[in-house]
């Protein structure tokens, strides 16, 4: 049995991921020992939803006797340091997206988990949908001719207007906590699912901009960072102040044998347009893994078995290089 710890509880999407584990520690597969996080109200939600003791110290609950793996589900600058102390005693690690705030905080945990000899798996939510998992595949099995195009947008109408808790906010709207702005927020997914399929460009091009829709925010709510390859490109576009989901969390891979078009969620369809069928006919996703069903199960699995892969969107080697991806187009933003 694996005795899991939780680091942090200010990030939003930990409640999703808990609840996953909960689920599979009526298994006897898995223990929840606690959570850790220096907010008193966050310790109360978790107390009324899950089991295992918690506290404000991080170091306190890393220092437990017999623990195994932690999820890791701070702000994206604590993280980097909760990560490296984590992999240092030996525990398999679960960190949500976009793995730090920095690629030298990426870099420090890509090494620590090497050097220690643990699994460190990176959460990005859309990893969970089989469509874009069989799109991927189809990418890169040659199913698409030579790809010369990836994109992906995200977008919402920011985290106040979606209803994120304050905590969650707080660190968002902290560009040292967060890395940036909406620009690390969503950019990122874009940036991981271009490395995974394209691999490192050549250049990176990045457009920040504050609209000025939200007076009371000094980072940029929109963004668009490019990417250059020798013969392809990628786009992944970011907003916090679009309303409704239309044209959101899509993906799109261009292939000279034709594109495919990914929608969200699961559920979503993914269709393919050929010269056979320019207007795009739905394909069916064969069937999926138990373990690829959610992040928990993932990671359960890939920490049970060494010799089991951590899915390529997962892999911290692919989120250090989004993390590069990202850093560049901070730093060319024009």
């Amino acid at each position: 049995m694996h005795r899991v710890i939780t680091l942090g509880l200010h990030h939003d999407h930990v409640w999703g991921n808990l609840e996953e584990l909960s689920a599979l520690a009526a298994t006897g597969r898995v223990e929840l020992v606690g959570a850790a996080d220096a907010d008193a109200e966050l310790l109360v939600k978790y107390r009324e939803r899950f089991s295992g003791e918690t506290s404000e110290s991080y170091d306190e609950l890393l220092g437990r006797e017999g623990i195994t793996a932690a999820y890791v589900f701070a702000n994206n600058r604590l993280g980097e340091d909760l990560v490296v102390k984590a992999c240092e005693r030996g525990l398999h690690c679960l960190v949500e997206k976009p793995m730090a705030a920095t690629l030298a905080g990426a870099e420090r945990m890509l090494a620590a988990a090497r050097a220690n000899g643990v699994r460190l798996m990176v959460n990005w939510p859309f990893a969970w949908w089989p469509q874009l998992r069989h799109g991927i595949c189809m990418a890169q099995a040659g199913e698409l001719g030579q790809v010369w195009q990836v994109r992906y947008r995200a977008a919402h109408q920011g985290p106040v207007e979606l209803g994120c808790s304050r905590q969650f906010c707080e660190w968002l709207y902290d560009a040292e906590l967060n890395g940036a702005g909406a620009l690390m927020d969503y950019c990122c997914y874009g940036a991981v699912l271009a490395d995974v399929i394209l691999g490192r460009p050549e250049s990176v091009t990045g457009v920040r901009v504050s609209t000025g829709l939200k007076p009371d925010l000094s980072l940029e709510d929109n963004a668009i960072l490019v990417l250059k390859y020798p013969n392809a490109l990628a786009t992944t576009e970011a907003s916090w102040t679009q309303i409704g989901k239309l044209t959101s969390y899509s993906t799109t891979i261009y292939g000279s044998a034709g594109p495919v078009h990914i929608e969200p969620d699961h559920g979503g369809r993914i269709l393919h347009a050929t010269a056979e069928h320019p207007d795009g006919i739905e394909l069916t996703v064969p069937p999926q893994p138990e373990h690829l069903q959610n992040a928990s199960a993932h990671f359960l699995a890939v920490i049970e078995d060494a010799s089991l892969a951590i899915h390529p969107l997962c892999d911290a080697e692919h989120g250090r290089n989004a993390q590069w991806v990202l850093e560049e187009g901070i730093r060319t933003t024009v």
